[in-house]
């Protein structure tokens, strides 16, 4: 008997020790703070203009440090870090052929020929005034730029639509004056 009383006693007070929790809607609005997206606009940003300097030839960056062929320790680590604190190799040698081809794709967008997209890419906009020089041009150039864009969004964890997006604007503000210009989905006018 003593047991079962002294079991009802316990629980008893255990009941009336159990927390009681309450479910309120928040008197304010819930605040989020969007920084961390602007931080990595930022960061894309200074990336394209990192890789527009190379290509504008305002920069110089040197080559990466480990020579082909060394296999040393001290090389390997310098490589490594190189491609930790910038571009990759690759994305700098892709803004190196643009830069070469910068020239020939000006005369041909101030022409009218070649036009800058909303996606950052570049297209034959008067197929009968272009050759095969110009179809050839414009299938590098587009490669190199989606090599770019592909390693700008992944460094900076984001999409690659909103990396070309930004660049999209870089691109067709630098553009020369002449270049026809996307400006919506199929309108395009010319700068």
């Amino acid at each position: 008997m003593r047991r079962v009383l002294f079991a009802i006693a316990c629980i008893t007070v255990a009941g009336w020790g159990c927390a009681r929790v309450r479910v309120e809607a928040p008197k304010e609005a819930i605040k989020v703070d969007i920084s961390m997206r602007l931080d990595i606009y930022q960061h894309v940003e200074k990336d394209i203009d990192s890789i527009e300097d190379i290509v504008s030839g305002a920069s110089t960056k040197p080559a990466a440090p480990a020579a082909a062929g060394q296999n040393s320790m001290i090389n390997h680590l310098l490589g490594y870090a190189y491609a930790q604190e910038g571009l990759s190799p690759e994305v700098e040698q892709a803004a190196v052929r643009r830069r070469d081809r910068k020239s020939q794709l000006s005369q041909w967008q101030q022409q009218g020929v070649i036009g800058e997209t909303q996606t950052g890419l570049v297209e034959i906009r008067l197929p009968a005034r272009a050759d095969a020089a110009a179809g050839e041009l414009v299938r590098n150039e587009n490669a190199d730029r989606l090599m770019i864009y592909k390693a700008i969004a992944q460094k900076n964890g984001t999409t690659l639509g909103d990396v070309q997006a930004l660049y999209a604007k870089r691109l067709q503000n630098d553009a020369p004056a002449g270049t026809p210009i996307e400006v919506a989905a199929g309108a395009w006018k010319t700068k």
